[in-house]
This record gives C-alpha cells, sequence and structure tokens, in this order.
C-alpha cells in the first residue's frame, strides 16, 4: 500500500518516526510528499497542519500517532467518509500511570511542600497519612484513564473513575465507576485528588472551572493531564488563592508552549510540567500502525476509530 506521512513536528522527530515506521512496516510504500489528486491508500499523521491531506485521493484510513484527534476534527478538509483512527499505545497508558501515580502520591505525601521547605532552608516534618484516606477522582475512562484508576487503586486509594455517558465495561477492580451529572458532582464533594484525563469535545471544554473546583472540598487538588482547552485559567487562579484549592498540577495549556510571564510558572500552589505526562512511544505505537495497516489491507474495520460525532 502506499501511506502518506504527514507530521508537524521537528525535523528529527520526524525522520526517527519514518526510520521507525518503515522498519515495522516495510511492505509498505512511504510518501512525505504527493501531489494533488495522488491515489494513496492510507495517512498516517502526527498533528499535520490544516489541508495537510487535502487532494488525496483513495483514502481507506487516516491514522493518528497521536491520543488526541481534536485538531484533526477541526480540519474542514478533512474527509468526512474515511475513517479515522486515534492512537491508543499500551507503552503511553503506562507512562500516563506511572505519572499519576507520581502526582497523587507527591500531593498525597506533601513532596511539593516539602520542596517548598527545601527552597526556604525550613525544616519541618508534615502529617503523614494513610493512601486509604486519600480519595481520587479520575475523570475519562478511555485506555488511559483506565490504566490511572487501576494503578491508583492498586497503591490503596480509593479510586472512583466517571465518564459521562454509561457503557458496559471490562470491571476495574477496587474502582467505583460513576457516569452522569449527578454521579459527577456527588463524587467531587468527596473527592480530594482529581485528575482529568477526559478527551476534548464541545461538551468537556472548560469542564474544569469555578463551578467545578465549587463543589470540590477545601483542601482539594487538580491534576490535568487531558488538554489545556478543558481549564478555565483565571478560575484556577481564583481558587488557589482563595485558599479552595491547595494546588495544581498541570502538564497541558491551552497555548505551548506556555508563555515565560504566565503566572502558572511562578505561583507557589502550582506545578508545571511541559506536556510530558505520557509521551507517545515510537516503537509501541509503530506496532499498533502496522496492526490497523494489516487490517485495511485484508478489509477489515481498523482498531480504535474516532467517533466523529461524539469527538474521540
Amino acid at each position: 500500500m502506499k501511506i502518506a506521512f504527514s507530521a508537524a513536528v521537528g525535523a528529527d522527530e520526524r525522520a526517527e518516526w519514518l526510520q521507525v515506521l518503515r522498519a515495522a512496516c516495510p511492505r509498505h510504500e512511504w510518501l512525505e510528499h504527493w501531489s494533488p489528486g495522488q491515489a494513496v491508500d492510507v495517512a498516517v499523521v502526527a498533528n499535520p497542519q490544516p489541508g495537510a491531506l487535502q487532494g488525496l485521493h483513495g483514502l481507506r484510513l487516516v491514522q493518528s500517532l497521536w491520543a488526541g484527534v481534536e485538531r484533526l476534527l477541526q480540519d474542514p478538509t478533512l474527509p468526512a467518509d474515511v475513517p479515522l483512527a486515534r492512537m491508543v499505545d499500551p507503552a503511553m497508558n503506562v507512562a500516563m500511570a506511572e505519572t499519576a501515580a507520581w502526582a497523587v502520591l507527591s500531593l498525597h505525601r506533601g513532596f511539593f511542600d516539602y520542596a517548598r521547605q527545601q527552597r526556604e532552608t525550613r525544616w519541618r516534618q508534615l502529617p503523614q497519612r494513610r493512601a486509604g484516606t486519600v480519595p481520587v477522582l479520575v475523570l475519562g475512562l478511555g485506555a488511559m484513564g483506565r490504566a490511572v484508576a487501576a494503578r491508583l487503586a492498586a497503591l490503596g486509594y480509593p479510586v472512583s473513575a466517571w465518564r459521562r455517558s454509561a457503557a458496559v465495561d471490562v470491571p476495574l477492580p477496587g474502582v467505583q465507576v460513576l457516569h452522569g451529572q449527578a454521579a459527577l458532582a456527588a463524587a467531587l464533594a468527596g473527592t480530594e485528588v482529581l485528575i482529568n484525563l477526559l478527551p476534548l469535545t464541545p461538551d468537556t471544554r472548560a469542564i474544569l472551572c469555578a463551578p467545578l473546583f465549587a463543589r470540590l472540598p477545601r483542601g482539594a487538588c487538580v491534576v490535568n493531564f487531558a488538554r489545556g482547552g478543558h481549564l478555565v485559567e483565571p478560575d484556577l487562579l481564583a481558587a488557589l488563592d482563595g485558599g479552595h484549592l491547595r494546588h495544581a498540577l498541570l502538564d497541558v495549556f491551552a497555548a505551548e508552549p506556555l508563555a515565560t510571564d504566565h503566572p502558572f510558572w511562578t505561583h507557589p500552589r502550582v506545578t508545571v510540567l511541559p506536556h510530558v505526562a505520557a509521551l507517545t512511544d515510537a516503537h509501541s505505537a509503530c506496532r499498533v500502525v502496522a496492526a490497523n495497516l494489516d487490517r485495511v489491507e485484508r478489509g477489515e474495520l481498523p482498531w480504535h476509530l474516532v467517533d466523529r460525532g461524539r469527538g474521540y
């Protein structure tokens, strides 16, 4: 098959992706450049520029190398009749679960407070609580959300996981699965650490806002590992400055890279990560791509197809 590769990444990263993709899928012809109307079977993309796939003929699949597909869905030139598959990378799920475990442990055990004390040359021991006394709520029950909820439950935290709609899932031992707005409101009232892993859709944009923060108990913490568009930044700063929220750990932002004069950098109750909670593992992701290319060749539906109506 002919595979078009389009990626809005640096030259070195682009070359690395192509090398690994060609090694994982050596039977296929990989194209970096093409002419309008050229026949191509599949497009493999990494956050491509709008219009990058315009004019391709015969597409049977657009395969994203990224987990999030909101930028692709916002491109009016993306062919509406071509299946779109998002990346569900097992290695990325593990990485996200590891980062979430670090985040919750750090918030629970006061390690961000100890880091602040070190900068102040202050020696003070804080109370040490059991994990079982720190309720965690995970927003989003996709592959990453399930991996995070399972890892935290295994560490002994009382974990709830919320999704917008009801669905039949494989049970998650030790995790209370919730759905619907009424269940979310009730769960927030008993949450100490809130972790956002929702897909970014019109329904979830700006979900991390003042009304939601007000439902959390005083002293709760917010972790955003999903998308910057989920967070209303002024509402978060107000909740932190007013003392209602204790700490925020942020990995994603409305504008990236984060501006050097942004108040998050210097806020004493905010920890900033540069969108690294779970990076795509090229070798693992390319095995996912290879499996979907094989399915297309056999005339089968690819894995992890996006429901365009739902936005993920």
